[in-house]
């Protein structure tokens, strides 16, 4: 196998869960063969059926014993477990490739595996998948995080060689930062959609329908002023020093959901710091805007 190309690999895919089918599908499409995945429900079946079509459905052990290349797309508690399982059944073996997509890990979770001999990646796709089909075309949009062992180039490179192939673009993610890493991207985009579900029922809760396409607008601008210009895209009372209507916001909110008030008066305090450090709000304004969060508790 070439360090900079993988060869053509026969892939055992545990198990057909939203990220494991879409990139078992993105790896037959570069020219992979998937030869077996695993799982046990509906939905894991279903996907199987429609991104794998005649893949084999077998238990994770005897996919991984047909593997060239055994992706594990299990979540980050299971995957521990998992690893030490399959290499004490004796299913690695040396010379194969053994990835997962675990934000949250590094490759030191797979040193039961490498005792076996395998090359260790973690290659972890910064999306949210659906498991849909139209997930592999997104997968071209997207970056994927690449870890390898720190010292083995050649394992860095076959790493990005897989995620060039699925169409997105690797990222080098050192070992020591993974965790890191993995809470930011959580913190980002799982909160993101905690926000927006939040703005969205209070606005139906006080008769406003459809909240969705009223604020889809304002919330697609925000986003994109935030990642093209960065705390200069703040804006809103906070930013602007309205202590009186901040007051109001707290007031409304905590007659409605008293967390949802706790939360509003975090996110607050720490808009008016980012306004303060960008130069958006003068220091006396940022001190006016705290000192109205906490006379509100």
């Amino acid at each position: 196998m070439s360090a900079g190309r993988p060869a053509r690999l026969a892939v055992g895919v545990v198990s057909a869960g939203r990220v494991g089918s879409v990139l078992g599908a993105a790896l037959t499409a570069a020219g992979h063969h998937v030869v077996a995945t695993s799982g046990v429900s509906r939905n894991s079946v279903h996907r199987a059926e429609t991104l794998l079509p005649g893949v084999a459905l077998l238990p994770p052990d005897e996919v991984v014993q047909r593997a060239d290349l055994a992706l594990l797309a299990v979540p980050d508690d299971v995957l521990p477990g998992l690893v030490r399982g399959l290499a004490s059944a004796g299913c690695f073996r040396p010379g194969q490739i053994v990835v997962h997509t675990s934000g949250a890990h590094g490759v030191s979770v797979l040193d039961g595996a490498v005792e076996h001999g395998v090359l260790p990646l973690a290659l972890h796709p910064v999306m949210t998948f659906t498991g849909r089909p139209e997930d592999v075309e997104r997968l071209a949009s997207c970056c994927v995080g690449v870890t390898a062992a720190a010292d083995d180039e050649a394992a860095w490179s076959v790493g990005e060689a897989l995620v060039l192939e699925m169409g997105a673009e690797p990222v080098r993610i050192a070992e020591a930062v993974r965790p890191l890493y993995h809470a930011a991207l959580a913190h980002g985009a799982n909160h993101l959609v905690t926000l927006v579900r939040d703005c969205a029922e209070i606005l139906e809760r006080a008769g406003i329908s459809p909240a969705e396409r009223l604020i889809a607008p304002l919330l697609s601008a925000a986003l994109d002023n935030a990642l093209r210009h960065g705390d200069r895209a703040l804006t809103g009372p906070v930013a602007r020093g309205d202590s009186g209507t901040v007051r109001t916001h707290l007031r409304e909110f905590a007659a409605v959901d008293a967390e949802l008030a706790e939360t509003y008066r975090v996110l607050a305090g720490r808009t008016a710091r980012r306004a303060g450090a960008a130069g958006l709000l003068p220091g006396n304004a940022v001190d006016e805007v705290r000192a109205t969060l906490e006379e509100q508790r």
